[in-house]
Formats: C-alpha cells, structure tokens, sequence
C-alpha cells in the first residue's frame, strides 16, 4: 500500500476510499444497496451513505426511492450522511423532500503517529473497557472523572475514529482533551493503526489539528422523520 501523505487531497483520498460505503453499516441490519447507495438500520433509526456519486447519477429517483424504503418500514427516522464534496445537487434536493440538515461537522484525518504525545497536567488517562472494535477511555484527576472519548478502529482498514470526546466544563482548556487524543492514538498505533479521522464541531478541530490532524471536508447529516 502507497504510504499515506500528509497533504489535504491524498488524506481525503483514503477517507473516501476507506471510510465510505459499507463498512459505515457495521452492525447494521437489513443492508441493502440501490445502485451508489448503502442503506441500512440501526434499531429504529434508518442510515444511508455513499461513495462518491457519478455526474451522471440520478439523484432524484435514488432520494424518492430511499424515501419510499424507509416509509414503508417501522424507523422512525433516517439520515443520509452527505460529504461536502458529494455533487452539488444532492443537498437542495433533501431539503425539496423535506430532509433537515443537521450542524456541519469537518472532517479530519491525519496519521496516527503525529497524534502521539504524553498525557499533559494533572490527570490519568486510562482505557476503561472495551467492546469489539471500540473502547472507552477515561481522564481522570485524583480519581474524579474529568474527561471521557472513544476509539473505534475500523477493521480492514488502516483507520481508527475518535469520538465521543467530553470534558468537564471545569476542566477545559487544561490539556485533558489533548490527553485522551495522545493516548488513544498510542493505543491505535499498538494495534496496526496509520491513520486516525473525526467528524469535529468547531471547539474540538484546534485541538485535533495540534495533534496533526487536517481538515480534508465536511460532513453534514440530513434528516427525514415521520
């Protein structure tokens, strides 16, 4: 496999050859495709995703189409996950079917071994579980839980994803975010792990991009209820 730059294009390259499609319905039930598109759910709540879409995709049949399937079923909810580099069309045709976008979120993706780092301040990172895939890692200041964040690695490929990052409001802006990036991506390197990603709100990307991680797009998720 062709090492992974650093450079905006080739870190989105891997993204969207790694990180879309099928492996984002893991643990999905009734899976199904319909030409470019992944559908699936989650409990009550449908998921749909792609690859790119081809120009000459027909977005309006593939969004009635995905509408109709999730009618007809029991979720209460779907959302289409969009990239900001999907084809321009697709958004305001969600929004024409009465989708609602959720908050933009930025992608980012950098390689694990500029995330590392030592647990800065006054608190204990530790991993406090795991289950399949994922664990839970929690920051602590004598023993009281300050900060907690998730690893999930993604099997198959060279990613794992950050998630879950919290801290106390107390606690911000003392390095405890910063240390539960430097440990998990220790812990994702350990394990085979060359590239970390996240979909971040504002507050987190200066701290994620400290830790080498670039903004290659953004995410935005559309919303379609009952």
């Amino acid at each position: 496999m062709t090492p992974v730059g650093q450079d905006a294009a080739t870190l989105l390259g891997a993204y969207d050859e790694h990180l879309r499609g099928p492996v984002e319905l893991a643990g999905a039930t009734d899976v199904a495709t319909d030409g470019p598109l992944c559908r699936g759910r989650f409990s009550d709540t449908g998921f749909v995703t792609h690859r790119r879409l081809a120009p000459g995709a027909d977005l309006p049949a593939l969004v009635a189409r995905t509408i109709a399937h999730f009618a007809a079923t029991d979720v209460v909810e779907f959302e289409w996950k969009t990239r900001g580099h999907d084809l321009p069309g697709l958004a305001p045709l969600l929004r024409a079917h009465g989708l609602v976008p959720g908050p933009e979120e930025t992608l980012m993706v950098g390689p694990v071994d500029l995330a590392l780092g030592e647990s800065a301040g006054p608190v204990t990172v530790r991993r406090a579980g795991a289950d399949g895939d994922t664990t839970l890692w929690l920051a602590e200041a004598d023993g009281v839980l300050v900060g907690t964040g998730r690893l999930e690695v993604v099997p198959g490929t060279p990613f794992a994803g950050l998630w879950g990052g919290a801290v106390d409001p107390a606690w911000r802006h003392r390095g405890v975010y910063r240390a539960l990036t430097a440990a998990r991506a220790r812990y994702a390197r350990a394990h085979g792990v060359r590239l970390l990603h996240s979909d971040c709100l504002p507050t987190s990307r200066p701290i994620l991009e400290r830790a080498g991680l670039v903004a290659v797009g953004t995410t935005t998720p559309w919303v379609w209820r009952r």
